[in-house]
């Protein structure tokens, strides 16, 4: 379960959890809709790309601490993105999934 501790709300009950190299290669491409939470050992720099991604993502990005430092509300299909802030975890979920249940300093739990 993915849930807010600073708001006490739940975002998601199910997602997938990435930690191979291959895994997170993979990412939700072909996947029907899906969340997927990614986690680096160290705190890097995040390079997302949605090919064969078939519906718009919202991307949060967290620190060691699983604070969110940055959120892209809105990935659409067959696009790029790099994250502005560095992180160890990086949250991908359905467009709107988190319906405003987060933002940028609130400590996510899973």
């Amino acid at each position: 379960m993915l849930k807010n501790k600073t708001t006490v709300q739940i975002i998601t009950s199910n997602f997938i959890l990435a930690k191979s190299v291959w895994r997170k290669a993979l990412g939700l491409m072909f996947h029907k809709k899906a969340n997927l939470i990614m986690y680096f050992k160290e705190s890097t720099s995040i390079s997302l790309h949605n090919f064969f991604v078939f519906y718009p993502l919202e991307v949060i990005i967290l620190d060691a601490q699983k604070k969110v430092v940055e959120i892209k509300k809105t990935f659409h299909p067959f696009t790029l993105y790099t994250a502005k802030e560095k992180g160890i975890y990086c949250v991908e979920l359905g467009k709107g999934a988190s319906k405003n249940k987060c933002s940028v300093g609130d400590i996510l739990e899973f």
